[in-house]
């Protein structure tokens, strides 16, 4: 590995910035990232960038503000020690949810944050699974925006495989119109039939269960989304997939945000297991369920972050 790359990490992201290490065979570059006594971050970056590739791998997870300002800093103290190129490696992107005017006199978060990580001096940005495609085009920079089905499904397989599960006998299941597409693409690769769950959002974090599409009556139903909050719309969609006459229930679930009564509700669910990935850091939150499992990302951003220092093409990570 060139010795022109530097790897560092915010607070959200240390688990798997060190599993990333490892798959590149390079050591995580020390950077201190800490508060004064008022809560301010205050970052110090303890080995020379000057000229070098930095890459820095951090989400801006719960509590989203204090990672995102940490990320801010942590750019800005790179750039203003002469680093030569800059890459934000954003695993969860936050406030990505508001990424139109739904409303009169709302605001576009996902523009805005997108602003203030080109305006500390970011060069490119590496993420996974934007909650909507369109938020790259609010960056003036290159985004690559990895997807986490291929390992998701394959991972999924091997559970289908190991309960002897036949897959015809399955159906992908969006729990909304907007997740449609990341459903069909789930399908096409497990070769299952697709349904949609159809609902009505009256306000953030609830949202109400109206009807499905397509045919889930004595199928094994897995669920495809982009992420989960407080498990609301999963949940809803579990029982209203199991009153249609479902056998079984999993789900697979990208960005496990898990607030509020998340963790109760997936308890007291229908769903069998939830697959998803590491890029929120539940055991730093103490978040642990027996129905939750975790899939390792490092490999895909791994794979991602050497191709990009060598200046070579990741299309082949989007396949």
């Amino acid at each position: 590995m060139n010795n022109n790359m530097v790897l560092l990490a915010g607070n959200a992201s240390q688990t798997l910035a060190m599993s990333i290490a490892n798959q590149l065979g390079i050591k995580l570059s020390k950077a201190e990232v800490t508060r004064f006594s008022d809560g301010e971050v205050s970052v110090s970056i303890e080995e020379n960038v000057r000229g070098r590739d930095v890459f820095i791998i951090q989400s801006t997870s719960q509590p989203a503000n204090d990672h995102l300002m940490e990320l801010l800093i942590m750019v800005d103290a790179c750039k203003r020690a002469s680093a030569g190129r800059i890459t934000a490696v954003i695993p969860y992107y936050g406030y990505s949810r508001q990424d139109r005017k739904v409303r009169s006199r709302a605001p576009i978060t996902a523009k805005l944050v997108a602003d203030m990580i080109s305006v500390a001096g970011v060069s490119r940005v590496l993420t996974m699974d934007l909650h909507a495609g369109q938020i790259q085009g609010f960056f003036n920079m290159p985004v690559d925006n990895l997807f986490s089905s291929g390992i998701l499904s394959e991972r999924m397989m091997q559970i289908l495989n190991a309960n002897v599960i036949d897959y015809s006998n399955c159906v992908v299941v969006s729990p909304d119109a907007g997740g449609a597409e990341r459903a069909r693409y789930f399908a096409k690769r497990l070769q299952t039939d697709l349904a949609i769950v159809d609902k009505r959002r009256g306000k953030p974090n609830h949202s109400e269960v109206m009807n499905i599409v397509g045919d889930v009556y004595g199928k094994i139903a897995i669920i495809v989304d982009d992420l989960t909050d407080t498990a609301g719309t999963l949940c809803k969609a579990a029982s209203a997939i199991k009153a249609q006459g479902a056998i079984e229930i999993y789900a697979c679930c990208v960005h496990p945000v898990l607030s509020g009564p998340a963790i109760e509700r997936i308890e007291n669910s229908f769903i069998k297991k939830i697959l998803t990935t590491n890029t929120i850091d539940l055991a730093k939150r103490q978040i642990i369920s027996d129905k939750i499992e975790v899939v390792s990302t490092a490999p895909l951003f791994a794979d991602a972050i050497d191709a990009i220092h060598k200046n070579s093409s990741i299309s082949r990570l989007f396949d």
